[in-house]
């Protein structure tokens, strides 16, 4: 029997949430880890930096880079820390993490909960990081979203020392206003603002049109950024398994795939 099903009836008693910051809390010490894979056929080129393979951790589990010097102990090729904003806060009451095990998929409605841009620029100063670091910048829920630009370009300052490419996440349904920031004229004063060499992504959701993926497409061209992250979360609770009522958030996991 595998560790995770002789454990699998506590985890599952336990709220996600709370499993998450365990495991995330074992992993920070060292206490966790994996037997890492190296073949020369897995590795990648992208950016003028090699990926020692293609799959890497995504954004929202290690949210304020607490173990960035121990993710590499479990074989990823890459990871990418946050989402951070340039403020401090809390996230979305609790509870804000869902399982649907049926489906294979959560619902979360954390709202980029997370300690900010400066705490996190501390905790990576001095860091030796061996495999390349993504840093996933959000909007601060408190910044009216006419000062976006401006509050993007915060967190990119005092993190741009940090990370081998950004990426621009205006698609998370859990901060009132963000994904209108994926509209032509938006997000292209805040790719405006940014004002970096390193390289950019703009992470889109799965929910827009064809005309607003068209727009998105024409702003990331035009701007020249390095590619696009598909995608967020969805809001759409088409064929699920699991019975409603659903929670309020943003569905990932194998429907979304």
């Amino acid at each position: 029997m595998s560790l995770y099903n002789a454990f699998k009836p506590l985890l599952f008693s336990m709220d996600a949430e709370t499993v998450h910051e365990r495991a995330l809390g074992l992993i920070e010490r060292g206490l966790l880890s994996a037997r890492p894979v190296s073949d020369p056929r897995l590795e990648v080129e992208v950016m003028g930096r090699k990926f020692r393979n293609p799959i890497g951790l995504a954004a929202g589990f290690d949210k304020n880079a607490v173990a960035v010097t121990q993710w590499p102990h479990f074989g990823f090729g890459f990871i990418e820390v946050g989402t951070v904003t340039a403020l401090a806060q809390p996230g979305n009451p609790k509870p804000r993490l869902h399982r649907l095990p049926e489906d294979e998929a959560l619902i979360n409605r954390m709202g980029f909960n997370n300690a900010g841009a400066e705490a996190m620029a501390e905790r990576l100063k001095g860091l030796d990081v061996p495999i390349p670091l993504g840093i996933n910048l959000g909007k601060s829920k408190n910044t009216p979203l006419s000062e976006a630009p401006q509050d993007y370009a915060f967190s990119m300052r005092r993190l741009e020392a940090f990370g081998d490419y950004f990426v621009v996440n205006v698609s998370s349904p859990n901060t009132p206003g963000l994904r209108g920031l994926q509209e032509k004229g938006a997000l292209g004063e805040i790719l405006d603002a940014l004002q970096t060499e390193k390289p950019v992504f703009v992470k889109l959701a799965p929910d827009l049109d064809t005309h607003g993926l068209a727009e998105a497409l024409e702003v990331a061209v035009e701007k020249g950024v390095t590619g696009l992250i598909a995608a967020n979360t969805t809001l759409s609770r088409e064929g699920l398994k699991t019975r409603g009522p659903y929670p309020a958030g943003g569905l990932s996991g194998r429907p979304v795939r």
